[in-house]
């Protein structure tokens, strides 16, 4: 079975799929065998034949160069650009767990390294109805680490030590921040650094400016976040 790391982010475009892209990047360039995962995608656009792409699949399998099959990436993928549970609200094909852990150990025999990306922020439902169920079940049900991205801006500190604090409350394992959108010599985003490393005691592993082609970070370190 493959070692496992789980994306979540402070909210909604703060540029998870950017900095998983680079992740898989990583492991691509030093010669793993790795593969990308996401339970639930919204805001699909559709191929000529009406069927929908998996535009953040896409996104990292175009950056990352993985072989991985797209239709191995996301059991559930929807048109309408909101929470998966609204959308399958909308469009129908409610997320059921049972699916997204059987495809998601079905990615996990065939790779060395699984990266799993959340919708949203932690907080984001992917089912809310006579069930409901969250990204931290899925989290809890496999035991996985998780690795935050923040936008390295204005406000960042607020999101950064709220979702923390409720991941630490809720038993999920928090290894580390990476700050996207960072800007070399802005004091108040080397602040923003010191400020989330003193009042979380996590480490900001990585700042990603705009435009990255690479994560500059040492392969031995992103591995050793995987369990």
């Amino acid at each position: 079975m493959s070692k496992n790391l789980f994306i979540t982010g402070t909210g909604t475009d703060i540029g998870k799929t950017y900095v998983t892209g680079l992740i898989l990047k990583k492991f691509q360039k030093n010669g793993q065998s790795a593969a990308y995962y996401k339970a639930a995608m919204s805001g699909n656009e559709r191929r000529l034949d009406g069927s929908l792409i998996p535009g953040d699949a896409l996104h990292v399998k175009t950056v990352s160069g993985i072989s991985q099959p797209l239709q191995e990436m996301c059991p559930y993928i929807y048109e309408t650009a909101v929470s998966p549970h609204l959308a399958s609200k909308i469009e129908g094909n409610p997320v059921e767990m049972q699916q997204v852990l059987d495809h998601f150990d079905n990615v996990c025999s065939r790779y060395d390294y699984v990266t799993a990306e959340g919708s949203g922020g932690i907080l984001c439902p992917l089912r809310f109805d006579e069930q409901q169920l969250w990204l931290e079940d899925v989290i809890k049900a496999r035991s996985l680490n998780c690795l935050l991205i923040a936008d390295a801006g204005l406000g960042t500190i607020n999101s950064v030590v709220l979702t923390a604090e409720y991941m630490n409350a809720h038993h999920m394992s928090l290894k580390g921040i990476i700050f996207n959108h960072y800007e070399q010599g802005n004091k108040l985003h080397e602040d923003n650094v010191f400020m989330c490393e003193a009042m979380t005691g996590l480490k900001v592993l990585c700042c990603v400016q705009d435009g990255a082609a690479d994560l500059d970070i040492p392969f031995e370190v992103l591995e050793a976040l995987y369990e």
